[in-house]
């Protein structure tokens, strides 16, 4: 009994916080969630911070061109 009055208050709870951040989000944001990915934010920008997949595209062409110039043949 004492198990179910617990599962029972979890639920609640839960359904109070589902609720309260859906007036968040209806309300005080005009219905838009922030846009949390580092390439958006100007501040990490300026300080030269990326997210872990652009620096791997980074690295990736970095290796291209360095492969390209190895494999370059003059003068036949």
């Amino acid at each position: 009994m004492k198990m179910l009055q617990v599962i029972l208050l979890v639920i609640v709870l839960m359904g109070i916080v589902v609720s309260v951040l859906s007036i968040h989000v209806l309300i005080i944001k005009d219905g838009k969630f922030l846009y949390t990915s580092i390439g958006a934010n100007k501040y990490k920008k300026d300080r030269g911070v990326t997210s872990a997949r652009t620096f791997d595209k980074i690295e990736q062409v970095k290796a291209r061109k360095a492969n390209r110039f190895n494999e370059l043949i003059l003068g036949k």
